[in-house]
């Protein structure tokens, strides 16, 4: 009987950490669309804004972080070195193409 496992991933371990920083993430999301209702002021919206774009910065640097020391790490004993090089590069390529 074959049993299907959940692959280990880079941030596996900090799983329930990353999942309550995406929930606050959430929350502040859903604050800044009250303040766009409640008509506040655009300075305030954006400083909010900035706020989530730095707390998700932060998301992504901790996966970055995992997936090197996990799957490139891994992918390196396998031989996969390079193509997995490339694949975090264009990732952090992605990231960094903002505004």
């Amino acid at each position: 009987m074959a049993t299907s496992e959940t692959p280990t991933r880079g941030y596996t371990a900090t799983k329930d950490q990353l999942q309550t920083r995406l929930h606050r993430i959430e929350g502040q999301v859903r604050g800044i669309e009250r303040m766009v209702e409640d008509d506040r002021y655009c300075i305030d919206v954006l400083t909010q804004i900035s706020a989530v774009q730095a707390a998700l910065d932060k998301v992504a640097l901790g996966l970055l972080d995992g997936h090197v020391r996990h799957c490139v790490a891994e992918g390196a004993e396998e031989g996969k070195g390079d193509m997995m090089s490339t694949e975090l590069m264009a990732a952090v390529g992605r990231l960094m193409r903002r505004g």
